[in-house]
């Protein structure tokens, strides 16, 4: 029902004059993930650019330059706000077919949310409760930290506009499991991560399983995956590099006869 509800709202708001018109007179539209490029009728196609939301810096790359010691057992992450549309009950199904063929392996939640009890209910009935731990939200730096000692990336959400966790992750050189969706879905490719279709709840966590299943068994997957992503971080979302884009897009949008 919420998914109707939200269906009609954006329809309303691509329908609004003001908003038309907004589009007409533009000279660039800026947008952040594939869904929202696509929804951009044809005949203003031409204007459209990429333009990503989130970022990294010069300091994140230092910061997560070494990857930090671990306990020897296989360690998957996953990171943001403990709600459904995240998708991390979708996370606890796809690691509980992933860890009765691979039981040395462990998957951190990490953050805080309203769908948190519900997470511990289905960790709980699963049996999980010595494998799958959430731990509150932490500030950002300690969250890069925590990713350096992970050896895959989980996240997924199944709307998520920008996902910035999922350029932070690429800037530790960690590959990315995501769904096909929004800000994840246009930031991974093949060269640095792996993204599955939604189709079901079923079938989705048994795709993100044999994901999993993939990086865990080629080490050297795992490894060609995190340095590509790492990479792409710093070629194209160091906010240098987003910087000079955007000034670029202003230029070429300005009139010739614009003054400074």
């Amino acid at each position: 029902m919420w998914e109707r509800v939200r269906y009609v709202g954006q329809w309303l708001f691509r329908h609004d004059p003001i908003y038309i018109k907004s589009q007409s007179r533009a000279r660039a539209i800026m947008l952040c993930n594939r869904e929202a490029i696509e929804s951009v009728p044809a005949k203003w196609a031409s204007k459209v650019q990429f333009f990503p939301v989130n970022g990294i810096t010069t300091e994140d790359l230092e910061r997560t330059a070494v990857s930090q010691p671990r306990d020897g057992r296989f360690q998957v992450l996953s990171a943001g706000t403990l709600i459904r549309v995240k998708g991390f009950a979708l996370a606890i199904k796809a690691f509980k077919e992933f860890v009765s063929e691979y039981p040395e392996t462990r998957l951190d939640i990490v953050g805080s949310g309203p769908e948190e009890p519900h997470l511990r209910e289905l960790i709980e009935k699963a049996g999980l409760q010595s494998r799958v731990k959430i731990h509150p939200a932490i500030p950002r730096n300690e969250l890069l930290d925590k990713m350096t000692e992970a050896d895959v990336f989980l996240f997924p959400s199944l709307r998520d506009g920008g996902g910035a966790v999922v350029i932070e992750a690429m800037s530790a050189g960690k590959p990315v499991i995501c769904l096909d969706t929004g800000g994840p879905g246009t930031h991974i490719d093949k060269g640095w991560g792996i993204k599955i279709t939604p189709v079901s709840p079923e079938a989705a966590a048994t795709q993100l399983a044999e994901a999993l299943g993939s990086l865990y068994r080629d080490e050297g997957l795992r490894k060609s995956l995190g340095k590509a992503g790492r990479a792409k971080a710093e070629s194209d979302y160091h906010w240098d590099r987003l910087g000079e884009r955007l000034m670029d897009i202003y230029q070429r949008a300005l009139p010739a006869n614009a003054t400074d």
